[in-house]
């Protein structure tokens, strides 16, 4: 008896408004639609988006990108957005390690340890010449002179670890509050400057990832240690301070004592996974991306650009969520989050655009199973700001989950 033949097929959901599920049309969806552009499916290495776009990268170092595209965030050399995942190739031929997308921009890491970045300048956040505004083709960041292994955007910064293990970063998104905060002291260069600059305060320690949240930053270092700064707002960096401008080590009983593994980070959370497979979470909590029912820790509207409030009463402190325990992946949009656990897809959080799945709108405080991917075998997942992706493994004789 023939074995069945195995597939694999890109599914996307949630906000659609520039053509970022690469579906062919700006549609909303509430629930997984199957992206059915002809492309093989079976060798992508990553899935990730950003404010309006994603980006795929298969296992050749291809690059693949759809969704907004005005300030050139693409990298396809026009600023037409595009509907449908189309390849962006690289200057040189260079092929894709990692990538991250911001709000309206994207960094590219390459095989070799380059660092490329395109789309909006307006903060420093593509770490080239401040007279460049903004570039629909990949620029090289010269000043990051030495190979680098991570990098991350926040909403109008970056993030980069070099093979030494030093943390360099750039854009000025995290400047105007570090300015309200450490009025009247002078904000440290590396929260203010447009080109890459080391980030101080972490030289008895080697860092391996960056993470970044809309005005926040972490690393995780090789001891399993997370330091964290800027923006505490909502409780994100577990201190009493509105604003850290220096790394500070995360408090290690916080987490049980437990090695970090991984860490995760929408816009004003973050998400840690220990090396015994438990699963912390902290921050904002107002749309349930905390995956805890009925917890709420607002301090200001999030449209709103008021003075930061002193969260010290509002800090959220790392809390297990046991239904992710033993999670093999987990990816934050801006306020939602998927999880592979077991063979399901769970996902929770905000749910405006229907980016948890569930065929409805309303948010979901606490992870719950997608319904259509029940049936297949997810292999990878990643969240753009406000949509959702997962690559499945599906047998041939009818496609789950469409």
């Amino acid at each position: 008896m023939a074995t069945p033949r195995t597939t694999c097929a890109l599914y996307t959901w949630g906000a659609n408004s520039f053509g970022q599920l690469g579906q062919g049309h700006a549609e909303d969806q509430a629930e997984p639609q199957c992206v059915d552009d002809g492309q093989e499916r079976q060798r992508l290495r990553a899935i990730t988006g950003g404010g309006g776009h994603s980006a795929l990268i298969t296992e050749t170092g291809e690059l693949l990108v759809c969704g907004q595209n005005h300030k050139g965030q693409l990298g396809l050399g026009h600023i037409s957005d595009v509907t449908n995942f189309q390849h962006c190739p690289l200057p040189g031929n260079q092929t894709v390690q990692q990538v991250s997308c911001g709000w309206d921009f994207t960094i590219l890491l390459t095989d070799n340890g380059h660092v490329l970045a395109c789309g909006s300048n307006a903060f420093g956040q593509l770490g080239v010449s401040a007279e460049i505004k903004h570039t629909a083709e990949p620029l090289l960041i010269k000043s990051l002179s030495e190979p680098v292994i991570s990098v991350a955007t926040g909403l109008r910064h970056a993030l980069a670890v070099t093979g030494s293990g030093g943390v360099h970063q750039w854009g000025t998104g995290l400047s105007a509050q570090a300015k309200r905060a450490l009025n009247p002291q002078p904000v440290p260069v590396h929260l203010a400057c447009k080109e890459p600059h080391l980030v101080p305060g972490l030289d008895q320690v080697t860092c391996q990832k960056v993470v970044a949240g809309s005005a926040h930053s972490a690393c995780l270092t090789v001891a399993g240690d997370i330091f964290l700064w800027g923006s505490n707002k909502y409780g994100q960096l577990c201190n009493k301070e509105s604003f850290l401008p220096l790394p500070t080590a995360l408090d290690g009983s916080l987490l049980k004592g437990e090695r970090v593994c991984a860490i995760h980070s929408g816009w004003t959370h973050l998400i840690a996974q220990t090396e015994t497979g438990r699963v912390f979470t902290w921050g904002r909590a107002s749309y349930g991306q905390l995956g805890r029912r009925g917890q709420t820790n607002d301090v200001t509207s999030p449209e709103s650009d008021a003075s930061l409030a002193d969260s010290s009463s509002e800090i959220s402190l790392p809390s297990e969520v046991k239904t992710l325990n033993g999670a093999t992946q987990i990816a934050c949009g801006s306020e939602h989050n998927l999880a592979v656990v077991g063979n399901q897809v769970f996902s929770w959080g905000w749910n405006e655009h229907g980016m948890c799945g569930h065929g409805s709108f309303c948010d979901i405080t606490q992870p719950q199973p997608i319904p259509a991917l029940k049936d297949v075998r997810t292999l990878l997942i990643g969240c753009g700001a406000g949509h959702s992706m997962a690559l499945c493994c599906l047998k041939s004789g009818g496609e789950s989950g469409s």
